[in-house]
Protein backbone atom coordinates (compact mmCIF):
# COMPACT_ATOMS: atom_id res chain seq x y z
CA UNK A 1 0.00 0.00 0.00
CA UNK A 2 1.33 3.48 -0.85
CA UNK A 3 2.38 5.29 1.87
CA UNK A 4 0.71 8.69 2.16
CA UNK A 5 2.40 11.66 1.87
CA UNK A 6 0.12 14.15 2.80
CA UNK A 7 -0.30 12.28 6.62
CA UNK A 8 3.06 10.94 7.25
CA UNK A 9 4.85 13.30 10.38
CA UNK A 10 7.06 15.93 8.76
CA UNK A 11 10.16 15.54 8.74
CA UNK A 12 10.81 11.76 9.69
CA UNK A 13 12.47 10.50 6.25
CA UNK A 14 14.86 12.90 6.36
CA UNK A 15 19.00 13.00 7.07
CA UNK A 16 20.37 14.55 10.05
CA UNK A 17 22.20 17.91 8.60
CA UNK A 18 25.81 17.65 8.52
CA UNK A 19 27.26 19.82 10.77
CA UNK A 20 29.29 23.20 9.08
CA UNK A 21 32.63 24.62 10.53
CA UNK A 22 32.02 28.16 12.11
CA UNK A 23 35.32 28.85 9.47
CA UNK A 24 36.10 27.81 5.46
CA UNK A 25 39.21 25.96 5.48
CA UNK A 26 40.54 28.60 2.73
CA UNK A 27 39.60 31.50 5.68
CA UNK A 28 41.46 29.13 7.91
CA UNK A 29 44.88 29.01 5.46
CA UNK A 30 44.54 32.59 5.18
CA UNK A 31 44.42 32.73 9.01
CA UNK A 32 47.62 30.73 9.56
CA UNK A 33 49.53 32.43 6.89
CA UNK A 34 48.71 36.01 8.70
CA UNK A 35 50.23 34.68 11.94
CA UNK A 36 53.58 33.46 10.65
CA UNK A 37 53.64 36.98 9.16
CA UNK A 38 53.07 38.44 12.22
CA UNK A 39 55.85 35.96 13.99
CA UNK A 40 58.23 36.83 10.93
CA UNK A 41 57.78 40.28 11.28
CA UNK A 42 58.07 40.31 15.79
CA UNK A 43 61.39 38.14 14.87
CA UNK A 44 63.10 41.22 13.05
CA UNK A 45 61.74 43.78 15.17
CA UNK A 46 62.57 42.35 18.56
CA UNK A 47 65.08 39.83 18.09
CA UNK A 48 68.74 41.06 17.66
CA UNK A 49 70.39 38.91 14.84
CA UNK A 50 73.09 41.03 12.68
CA UNK A 51 74.21 37.88 10.59
CA UNK A 52 70.66 38.23 9.44
CA UNK A 53 70.29 34.07 8.87
CA UNK A 54 73.45 33.71 7.14
CA UNK A 55 75.92 30.70 7.39
CA UNK A 56 77.66 30.21 11.24
CA UNK A 57 81.25 28.38 10.87
CA UNK A 58 82.59 27.86 14.57
CA UNK A 59 86.19 27.57 14.57
CA UNK A 60 88.17 26.33 17.62
CA UNK A 61 91.14 28.42 18.37
CA UNK A 62 93.63 29.46 20.61
CA UNK A 63 94.43 32.99 21.73
CA UNK A 64 97.63 34.64 21.33
CA UNK A 65 99.18 34.42 24.68
CA UNK A 66 101.07 37.84 24.06
CA UNK A 67 100.73 39.59 27.08
CA UNK A 68 98.37 42.20 26.28
CA UNK A 69 95.55 41.67 29.08
CA UNK A 70 92.23 40.41 28.20
CA UNK A 71 88.86 39.73 29.39
CA UNK A 72 88.51 38.86 33.36
CA UNK A 73 92.56 39.37 33.45
CA UNK A 74 93.53 39.87 36.98
CA UNK A 75 96.54 41.90 38.08
CA UNK A 76 98.82 41.29 41.04
CA UNK A 77 100.79 37.84 40.08
CA UNK A 78 102.57 38.70 37.03
CA UNK A 79 100.18 36.00 35.09
CA UNK A 80 96.94 36.16 33.27
CA UNK A 81 93.77 34.83 34.22
CA UNK A 82 91.58 33.14 31.28
CA UNK A 83 88.53 31.90 31.91
CA UNK A 84 87.73 29.05 28.99
CA UNK A 85 84.90 26.78 28.66
CA UNK A 86 83.94 27.89 32.57
CA UNK A 87 87.31 27.24 33.84
CA UNK A 88 90.20 30.20 35.16
CA UNK A 89 93.58 29.40 33.53
CA UNK A 90 96.34 30.76 34.48
CA UNK A 91 99.18 31.58 31.78
CA UNK A 92 102.55 33.29 32.00
CA UNK A 93 102.84 35.64 29.48
CA UNK A 94 107.05 35.15 28.81
CA UNK A 95 106.12 31.49 28.71
CA UNK A 96 103.85 31.64 25.97
CA UNK A 97 105.68 33.50 24.20
CA UNK A 98 108.42 31.12 24.24
CA UNK A 99 106.08 28.58 22.92
CA UNK A 100 104.76 29.70 19.92
CA UNK A 101 106.27 28.25 17.01
CA UNK A 102 108.24 30.35 14.93
CA UNK A 103 106.87 31.43 11.53
CA UNK A 104 103.20 31.93 12.95
CA UNK A 105 100.51 34.16 11.93
CA UNK A 106 98.40 36.44 14.08
CA UNK A 107 95.00 37.45 12.64
CA UNK A 108 92.10 39.50 14.62
CA UNK A 109 88.66 37.31 14.27
CA UNK A 110 86.05 39.77 14.76
CA UNK A 111 82.26 38.02 16.24
CA UNK A 112 79.99 39.18 14.59
CA UNK A 113 77.13 38.96 17.46
CA UNK A 114 78.98 41.08 20.17
CA UNK A 115 81.29 42.86 17.91
CA UNK A 116 84.53 41.63 20.48
CA UNK A 117 87.57 41.13 18.73
CA UNK A 118 90.14 38.19 19.51
CA UNK A 119 93.48 37.98 18.25
CA UNK A 120 94.34 34.15 17.05
CA UNK A 121 97.69 32.56 16.18
CA UNK A 122 97.82 30.51 13.36
CA UNK A 123 101.13 28.29 14.32
CA UNK A 124 104.05 28.03 12.32
CA UNK A 125 106.30 25.21 10.89
CA UNK A 126 108.01 24.46 13.78
CA UNK A 127 110.50 22.95 11.43
CA UNK A 128 111.08 26.11 10.32
CA UNK A 129 112.89 27.93 12.96
CA UNK A 130 116.31 28.14 11.98
CA UNK A 131 118.48 31.07 12.34
CA UNK A 132 118.29 32.41 8.69
CA UNK A 133 116.52 34.64 6.78
CA UNK A 134 113.98 32.98 4.06
CA UNK A 135 114.80 33.32 0.51
CA UNK A 136 110.98 33.88 -0.72
CA UNK A 137 108.55 34.53 1.35
CA UNK A 138 107.10 37.92 0.13
CA UNK A 139 103.52 38.25 -0.29
CA UNK A 140 102.19 37.21 -4.21
CA UNK A 141 99.57 40.69 -5.13
CA UNK A 142 97.68 40.96 -7.91
CA UNK A 143 99.78 43.10 -9.39
CA UNK A 144 102.80 41.06 -9.30
CA UNK A 145 100.72 38.12 -10.63
CA UNK A 146 99.71 40.08 -12.85
CA UNK A 147 103.43 40.97 -14.46
CA UNK A 148 103.61 36.99 -15.09
CA UNK A 149 99.98 36.61 -16.67
CA UNK A 150 99.38 36.25 -20.68
CA UNK A 151 96.24 35.67 -22.05
CA UNK A 152 95.18 33.89 -24.98
CA UNK A 153 92.00 32.40 -26.22
CA UNK A 154 91.84 30.10 -22.91
CA UNK A 155 92.15 32.69 -20.64
CA UNK A 156 95.05 33.58 -18.60
CA UNK A 157 98.44 31.58 -18.49
CA UNK A 158 101.76 31.93 -17.12
CA UNK A 159 104.77 33.94 -19.01
CA UNK A 160 107.83 35.59 -17.55
CA UNK A 161 107.54 39.37 -16.84
CA UNK A 162 109.76 41.91 -18.82
CA UNK A 163 112.02 41.87 -15.55
CA UNK A 164 112.94 38.27 -15.99
CA UNK A 165 110.09 37.30 -12.91
CA UNK A 166 108.78 33.78 -13.27
CA UNK A 167 106.34 31.69 -11.59
CA UNK A 168 108.70 29.31 -10.35
CA UNK A 169 110.11 32.18 -8.41
CA UNK A 170 106.92 34.01 -7.24
CA UNK A 171 104.79 31.38 -6.48
CA UNK A 172 107.90 29.29 -4.68
CA UNK A 173 107.94 28.21 -0.89
CA UNK A 174 111.57 27.52 -0.44
CA UNK A 175 112.21 26.41 3.11
CA UNK A 176 115.08 28.38 4.92
CA UNK A 177 118.13 25.19 6.01
CA UNK A 178 120.40 25.86 9.33
CA UNK A 179 123.84 26.11 8.44
CA UNK A 180 124.32 22.76 9.89
CA UNK A 181 121.75 20.95 7.63
CA UNK A 182 122.28 22.27 4.45
CA UNK A 183 124.09 18.97 3.07
CA UNK A 184 122.34 16.78 4.70
CA UNK A 185 119.74 14.34 2.29
CA UNK A 186 116.91 15.73 0.99
CA UNK A 187 113.70 14.04 0.45
CA UNK A 188 110.58 16.18 -1.44
CA UNK A 189 107.07 14.35 -1.62
CA UNK A 190 104.55 15.10 -4.20
CA UNK A 191 100.65 14.75 -3.65
CA UNK A 192 99.04 13.91 -7.09
CA UNK A 193 95.09 14.25 -8.05
CA UNK A 194 94.60 16.82 -5.51
CA UNK A 195 91.08 17.76 -5.96
CA UNK A 196 89.53 14.55 -7.14
CA UNK A 197 88.87 13.26 -4.11
CA UNK A 198 87.16 15.50 -1.16
CA UNK A 199 88.14 13.98 1.49
CA UNK A 200 91.76 12.95 0.79
CA UNK A 201 92.05 16.77 -0.15
CA UNK A 202 91.02 17.66 2.81
CA UNK A 203 92.65 15.28 5.15
CA UNK A 204 96.04 16.96 3.41
CA UNK A 205 95.30 20.03 3.95
CA UNK A 206 94.69 19.31 7.86
CA UNK A 207 97.97 17.09 8.59
CA UNK A 208 100.33 17.43 6.28
CA UNK A 209 103.42 20.33 6.66
CA UNK A 210 103.78 23.11 4.18
CA UNK A 211 106.92 21.12 2.70
CA UNK A 212 104.66 18.71 1.13
CA UNK A 213 103.92 19.52 -2.60
CA UNK A 214 100.02 19.30 -4.04
CA UNK A 215 99.90 18.46 -7.40
CA UNK A 216 96.94 19.70 -8.61
CA UNK A 217 94.50 18.11 -10.95
CA UNK A 218 92.66 20.40 -13.60
CA UNK A 219 89.77 19.10 -13.86
CA UNK A 220 88.02 19.34 -10.16
CA UNK A 221 85.27 21.77 -9.55
CA UNK A 222 86.08 25.66 -7.90
CA UNK A 223 89.88 24.88 -8.57
CA UNK A 224 90.85 28.16 -8.86
CA UNK A 225 89.80 28.58 -4.92
CA UNK A 226 91.13 25.05 -4.01
CA UNK A 227 94.78 26.27 -5.74
CA UNK A 228 93.97 29.29 -3.42
CA UNK A 229 93.99 27.38 0.06
CA UNK A 230 96.73 25.28 -0.74
CA UNK A 231 98.80 28.17 -1.52
CA UNK A 232 97.56 29.90 1.27
CA UNK A 233 98.77 26.41 3.83
CA UNK A 234 102.51 27.82 1.82
CA UNK A 235 102.51 24.35 -0.19
CA UNK A 236 103.67 24.79 -3.19
CA UNK A 237 101.67 23.71 -6.26
CA UNK A 238 102.00 21.54 -9.30
CA UNK A 239 99.30 21.60 -12.56
CA UNK A 240 99.12 17.91 -13.19
CA UNK A 241 99.07 17.81 -17.24
CA UNK A 242 97.79 14.81 -18.86
CA UNK A 243 100.02 13.12 -21.19
CA UNK A 244 98.83 9.95 -23.56
CA UNK A 245 100.14 6.28 -21.92
CA UNK A 246 100.92 3.04 -23.74
CA UNK A 247 97.99 1.63 -23.47
CA UNK A 248 96.20 4.77 -24.53
CA UNK A 249 93.21 4.92 -25.13
CA UNK A 250 92.10 2.07 -22.92
CA UNK A 251 93.66 3.91 -20.21
CA UNK A 252 92.61 7.79 -20.62
CA UNK A 253 94.62 10.35 -18.92
CA UNK A 254 91.06 13.20 -19.71
CA UNK A 255 89.83 15.77 -21.52
CA UNK A 256 92.57 17.28 -22.89
CA UNK A 257 95.40 15.02 -22.87
CA UNK A 258 98.59 15.70 -24.87
CA UNK A 259 99.02 12.47 -27.84
CA UNK A 260 101.56 11.52 -29.47
CA UNK A 261 99.65 11.42 -33.34
CA UNK A 262 98.60 15.65 -32.38
CA UNK A 263 100.35 18.28 -33.93
CA UNK A 264 103.04 20.47 -31.84
CA UNK A 265 100.54 23.25 -32.40
CA UNK A 266 97.31 21.17 -31.07
CA UNK A 267 99.51 19.77 -28.18
CA UNK A 268 100.15 23.55 -27.25
CA UNK A 269 96.90 24.48 -27.57
CA UNK A 270 95.64 22.05 -24.97
CA UNK A 271 98.29 22.38 -23.01
CA UNK A 272 97.18 26.17 -22.84
CA UNK A 273 93.80 25.45 -21.93
CA UNK A 274 95.23 23.20 -18.93
CA UNK A 275 97.71 26.00 -17.74
CA UNK A 276 94.03 28.62 -17.92
CA UNK A 277 92.13 26.09 -15.12
CA UNK A 278 94.06 28.14 -12.28
CA UNK A 279 97.10 30.07 -11.01
CA UNK A 280 99.58 29.68 -8.61
CA UNK A 281 101.66 26.90 -9.79
CA UNK A 282 105.41 26.30 -9.89
CA UNK A 283 105.47 24.14 -12.79
CA UNK A 284 103.71 21.23 -14.86
CA UNK A 285 104.18 17.81 -13.97
CA UNK A 286 103.21 14.76 -16.11
CA UNK A 287 99.89 12.62 -15.61
CA UNK A 288 100.65 8.88 -16.85
CA UNK A 289 102.50 10.10 -20.01
CA UNK A 290 104.81 7.15 -20.44
CA UNK A 291 104.45 6.68 -24.48
CA UNK A 292 104.50 10.80 -24.68
CA UNK A 293 107.45 11.12 -22.49
CA UNK A 294 109.21 8.49 -24.10
CA UNK A 295 108.53 10.01 -27.97
CA UNK A 296 110.96 13.34 -28.54
CA UNK A 297 109.11 14.92 -31.43
CA UNK A 298 106.10 15.18 -28.76
CA UNK A 299 107.26 16.13 -26.16
CA UNK A 300 110.16 19.13 -26.83
CA UNK A 301 107.72 21.35 -28.33
CA UNK A 302 105.97 20.86 -24.72
CA UNK A 303 108.89 21.45 -22.79
CA UNK A 304 109.72 24.60 -24.49
CA UNK A 305 106.82 25.88 -23.72
CA UNK A 306 107.16 25.23 -19.87
CA UNK A 307 110.79 27.04 -20.24
CA UNK A 308 109.51 29.63 -22.05
CA UNK A 309 106.56 30.40 -19.29
CA UNK A 310 108.91 30.58 -16.67
CA UNK A 311 107.71 27.17 -15.73
CA UNK A 312 109.89 23.71 -13.93
CA UNK A 313 108.70 20.13 -15.16
CA UNK A 314 108.27 17.12 -12.79
CA UNK A 315 108.49 13.91 -14.43
CA UNK A 316 106.47 11.57 -13.00
CA UNK A 317 105.73 9.19 -15.83
CA UNK A 318 107.78 6.42 -14.06
CA UNK A 319 108.82 5.69 -17.34
CA UNK A 320 112.61 4.04 -18.50
CA UNK A 321 112.54 5.19 -21.65
CA UNK A 322 111.45 9.10 -20.87
CA UNK A 323 113.67 11.37 -22.54
CA UNK A 324 112.64 14.40 -20.36
CA UNK A 325 115.90 15.08 -18.75
CA UNK A 326 117.90 15.43 -22.13
CA UNK A 327 115.30 17.38 -23.34
CA UNK A 328 114.68 19.78 -20.16
CA UNK A 329 118.46 20.26 -20.53
CA UNK A 330 118.64 21.64 -23.69
CA UNK A 331 115.93 23.76 -23.02
CA UNK A 332 117.48 25.71 -19.80
CA UNK A 333 114.56 24.16 -17.83
CA UNK A 334 114.36 23.24 -14.28
CA UNK A 335 113.56 19.34 -14.05
CA UNK A 336 112.76 16.81 -11.51
CA UNK A 337 111.82 13.41 -11.50
CA UNK A 338 110.18 11.06 -9.60
CA UNK A 339 111.95 8.30 -8.11
CA UNK A 340 108.94 6.25 -6.51
CA UNK A 341 105.35 5.64 -6.35
CA UNK A 342 104.65 5.43 -2.49
CA UNK A 343 101.55 4.04 -2.90
CA UNK A 344 101.96 1.56 -5.70
CA UNK A 345 100.53 -1.00 -3.10
CA UNK A 346 97.93 0.99 -1.62
CA UNK A 347 97.83 -0.29 1.89
CA UNK A 348 99.88 1.07 5.15
CA UNK A 349 102.32 -1.28 5.51
CA UNK A 350 103.78 -0.99 1.79
CA UNK A 351 103.19 2.74 2.08
CA UNK A 352 106.07 2.62 4.90
CA UNK A 353 107.73 0.05 3.22
CA UNK A 354 107.92 2.62 0.36
CA UNK A 355 108.95 5.78 2.30
CA UNK A 356 111.50 3.37 4.19
CA UNK A 357 113.00 3.03 0.75
CA UNK A 358 112.66 6.36 -0.36
CA UNK A 359 115.00 7.31 2.44
CA UNK A 360 117.45 5.10 1.37
CA UNK A 361 117.58 6.65 -2.09
CA UNK A 362 117.39 9.71 -0.23
CA UNK A 363 120.91 8.78 1.74
CA UNK A 364 122.85 7.22 -1.53
CA UNK A 365 121.62 10.55 -4.09
CA UNK A 366 121.53 13.15 -1.71
CA UNK A 367 117.81 13.81 -2.87
CA UNK A 368 115.17 11.26 -3.42
CA UNK A 369 111.52 12.68 -4.77
CA UNK A 370 108.19 10.59 -4.14
CA UNK A 371 105.17 10.96 -4.56
CA UNK A 372 101.56 9.49 -3.76
CA UNK A 373 97.75 9.94 -4.00
CA UNK A 374 95.88 11.80 -2.37
CA UNK A 375 93.61 9.22 -0.68
CA UNK A 376 92.96 9.26 3.14
CA UNK A 377 95.16 6.32 3.90
CA UNK A 378 98.07 7.18 1.98
CA UNK A 379 97.97 10.86 3.69
CA UNK A 380 97.34 9.56 6.78
CA UNK A 381 100.35 7.59 6.69
CA UNK A 382 102.97 9.71 4.69
CA UNK A 383 101.88 12.61 7.49
CA UNK A 384 102.68 10.33 10.77
CA UNK A 385 106.15 9.71 8.21
CA UNK A 386 106.79 13.81 8.42
CA UNK A 387 107.06 14.06 11.96
CA UNK A 388 110.08 11.50 12.45
CA UNK A 389 111.65 11.81 8.95
CA UNK A 390 113.74 14.97 10.26
CA UNK A 391 115.24 13.20 13.57
CA UNK A 392 116.76 10.52 11.55
CA UNK A 393 119.35 13.33 9.77
CA UNK A 394 117.18 13.83 6.49
CA UNK A 395 115.39 17.34 5.45
CA UNK A 396 111.65 17.53 4.52
CA UNK A 397 111.89 20.49 1.22
CA UNK A 398 108.92 21.54 -1.24
CA UNK A 399 109.52 20.77 -4.92
CA UNK A 400 111.34 23.54 -5.92
CA UNK A 401 114.32 22.83 -3.74
CA UNK A 402 114.73 18.81 -4.86
CA UNK A 403 114.55 20.65 -8.63
CA UNK A 404 117.64 20.54 -11.07
CA UNK A 405 118.24 24.33 -11.91
CA UNK A 406 119.14 25.40 -15.10
CA UNK A 407 122.05 27.76 -16.07
CA UNK A 408 119.41 30.72 -17.20
CA UNK A 409 117.37 30.25 -13.50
Amino acid sequence: MPSDDLNAPLGQDKKPARRKLPIAIPQLLAGLLGLFGLVVLGWAAFVNDPLGGEPVVVLATKPVLDGTKTAGAVEGDGKEHRRHDGIEVKSDPAADKAAVPPGSRTVTIIDGSSGKSTNVVIPGHPGEKTGEPAEHHSEVTPALERKIQDVDRHGAIPKIAADGTRASVLYAEPRPLPVNRKDAPRIAIILGGVGISASGTAEALSVLPPAVTFAVAPYGADIEKLAERIRGARHEVLLQTPMEPFDYPNNDPGPQTLLTTLTPAQNIDRLHWLMSRFKGYVGISSFMGARFTANEPALTPVLQEAAKRGLIFVDASASGRSVAAQIAGSQSLPFAKVDMLLDAVPTPVEVDRALARLELMARENGTAIGMATAQPGTVKRIAAWTKTVESRGFVLVPITMATAKSKSS
